[in-house]
């Protein structure tokens, strides 16, 4: 059998190797032709055990890419990429503001199906690759009525970078899509020795592709909280005053619903709770007893 020359497989490897890279860097692209699309993007909540949660939002960017093959750059060093705005070695990908008012943002008000519209705005048409959502320094948190602190922790990113392929997005009219943002409280916030700190998690659904549950705890002294889980997904909810709990962006399939009560009151799962991006699963009344 012919052996092939180690050198030549050493060069292969240096040619794909450039070509990938030359996809992210090169100064001019061929791009598609003119024209724009209208996005929305939607912030809700996936609770946590505090009173309030206070996050202090700048500013909001898109990324993007309007090559017409953005599978190209799927081996993209992304991270570098939207580590800085002002690097231009592609003029295929375009940074775009969404205005989103800056200010202090309370991210428990945001849960049981409500929403903020962070914003809508035109973009240029393509594939959207990154969502840049860059924090002020003002984070707080209140837990049983006292403030505390949340800070970054050090050598930690003052941004939220959500990595994406293009396709996420709903497009509910030409033209026009929409996209919802998860802040997940539970796991954003660690506690250590007495002080809080804040490392974003963040997953991004839409409606339309997901499932949903949702369902009415009662009596409110029980302080429900809500996990709804399987093997390969796990989501959470607190119940607002009136018992009524909601919690979206879940695969299909079938889940357990723990409920999580206190003051005496005791627990209860719910199990084989079969859920659909086609049919909303309710469960009704579940009622706690001491």
């Amino acid at each position: 059998m012919k052996k092939t020359n180690p050198l030549f497989w050493m060069a292969a490897f240096a040619i794909v190797l450039v070509v990938s890279l030359s996809a992210c860097n090169k100064a001019a692209s061929i791009e598609n032709p003119v024209g724009s699309q209208s996005v929305s993007l939607y912030l809700t909540d996936a609770p946590g055990v505090f009173d309030n949660v206070l996050i202090d939002i700048k500013s909001v960017w898109l990324l993007v890419d309007t090559s017409k093959d953005t599978r190209k750059k799927d081996t993209c060093d992304w991270d570098r990429i939207g580590r800085s705005r002002n690097e231009k070695k592609d003029s295929s990908l375009v940074w775009q503001n969404l205005g989103v008012n800056p200010g202090v943002y309370d991210i428990l008000k945001l849960r049981n199906g409500v929403d903020t519209l962070l914003a809508t705005a035109t973009v240029p048409k393509g594939a959207i690759r990154l969502i840049k959502i860059e924090l002020g320094a003002t984070h707080t948190l209140i837990k049983d009525s006292v403030t505390y602190p949340l800070n970054i922790p050090l050598n930690e990113k003052n941004y939220i970078l959500v990595k994406l392929k293009g396709h996420e997005w709903e497009e509910f009219l030409p033209s026009r899509s929409r996209l919802w943002l998860d802040f997940d409280v539970s796991r954003s916030i660690i506690e250590k020795n007495g002080q809080f700190y804040l490392k974003p998690v963040i997953k991004f659904f839409t409606v339309k592709a997901t499932a949903s549950v949702s369902g009415k705890v009662t009596p409110k002294e029980a302080q429900a909280v809500i996990t709804v889980f399987n093997s390969k997904d796990t989501a959470y909810a607190l119940p607002n005053h009136d018992g009524h709990f909601k919690v979206r962006g879940l695969s299909d399939g079938t889940y357990s619903v723990f409920v999580n009560a206190s003051n005496g009151y005791s627990d209860t799962t719910i199990t084989n709770v079969v859920v659909s991006k086609t049919k909303e699963a309710q469960l009704g009344l579940i009622t706690l007893k001491k």
